[in-house]
């Protein structure tokens, strides 16, 4: 971004005054779905969080955005991210400037709440603040029609999304009417991996704010769900946040399957991009991706630290955290269920 000559203005933005910044978010080519208003009031709505949404002004019109949510709990701290529970949503900004100016405020607001740390998630890099890129996007450049996209695959690949068929597996697609088939497997799943699951409301609250973007995906065999998946959309892309398989149907292959059916999904609709989520390179998720003949993007994600220059590490990868992810293993999934939305809700 070039740097412009201009007056910068950073105001915070009142939930009921978000006209203007949704019109800024839809006419900015680095924004994302999440940067809508309607990602503001589900998280206030579902978590009960509190936000700071900054706009930077110039000439009476917003001219950058930044959105943030505080999360605090005596467990995990008190911090503001840019956003929790998605891959996207820090500073978007037209010119240097305004993404400067938005950075300052944000790192003063920071310390007048007193929090331990601000984490801002971005896809590009700014020097203002320290960082890291240990994450990347995965994203698939999709061809014009299914049956291309299906040659381009290689027949191994296509031997391995054929297999489910033979046990009879099935793919639908709809709204809030599969929410409990795509909660049964992605909750359960996520009990597996140790890790706490987001609340059935907050999947709920997704497909009711965001109807013409989202989509979920449900594959089973047999009439019982054994794979599922949340699509969100946004202008050219559809991204896959939330995917989950269930560990005594991966031996069909179904998560092949399923994902198969989301690049369909994805090519049908008219999106020319597939975006297959968050990695670490090199990682068992990064090579299942990979195969698919998706490309990394880099995440870089920036902190400001209150009083060190260590960065925070609250991610289930913490040794520190290696004894609770494996009792949570253990837990029975309805316990998992209970207990999960509680913590997750303070985990960016």
């Amino acid at each position: 971004m070039a740097a412009v000559d201009r007056e910068i203005d950073v105001r915070l933005v009142e939930h009921d005054d978000m006209r203007q910044w949704d019109n800024f978010v839809g006419s900015n080519r680095d924004s994302s779905l999440y940067h809508l208003s309607a990602w503001r009031h589900l998280i206030t709505r579902v978590f009960d969080k509190e936000s700071y949404y900054l706009a930077a002004i110039s000439g009476g019109a917003i001219v950058g955005v930044l959105p943030l949510i505080r999360l605090q709990s005596r467990l995990f701290g008190d911090f503001l991210v840019s956003l929790p529970y998605v891959n996207y949503g820090g500073v978007i900004a037209e010119g240097d400037d305004a993404a400067s100016a938005l950075i300052a405020r944000s790192v003063e607001l920071s310390v007048d709440l007193g929090v331990g740390h601000m984490e801002l998630r971005h896809t590009v890099d700014y020097p203002d603040l320290p960082g890291v890129s240990n994450k990347v996007s995965m994203k698939l450049e999709l061809a014009s029609d299914t049956d291309a996209q299906w040659q381009n695959l290689g027949a191994k690949k296509r031997a391995q999304i054929k297999r489910p068929v033979r046990e009879g597996a099935t793919c639908v697609g709809g709204g809030l009417e599969l929410l409990d088939d795509f909660y049964s497997v992605f909750s359960r799943k996520y009990r597996d991996l140790g890790t706490p699951v987001y609340p059935r409301r907050f999947f709920e609250g997704i497909v009711e704010a965001f109807p013409e973007e989202s989509t979920i995906l449900v594959t089973r065999i047999g009439g019982d769900p054994v794979a599922a998946c949340l699509l969100l959309g946004f202008r050219t892309c559809v991204e896959v946040p939330w995917a989950a398989s269930r560990r005594d149907a991966d031996r069909f292959g179904v998560n092949m399957f399923l994902y198969w059916n989301m690049i369909k999904f994805a090519i049908e609709h008219g999106y020319t991009v597939f975006d297959f989520g968050r990695s670490t390179p090199d990682s068992g998720t990064y090579r299942f991706k990979k195969q698919w003949k998706a490309e990394p993007v880099p995440h870089h994600w920036h902190y400001w630290v209150r009083g060190s220059d260590e960065l925070p590490q609250l991610n289930a990868s913490n040794p520190k955290y290696e004894l609770a992810v494996g009792l949570w293993k253990r837990l029975p999934v309805w316990l998992a269920n209970r207990i999960g939305p509680h913590l997750v809700q303070n985990l960016p």
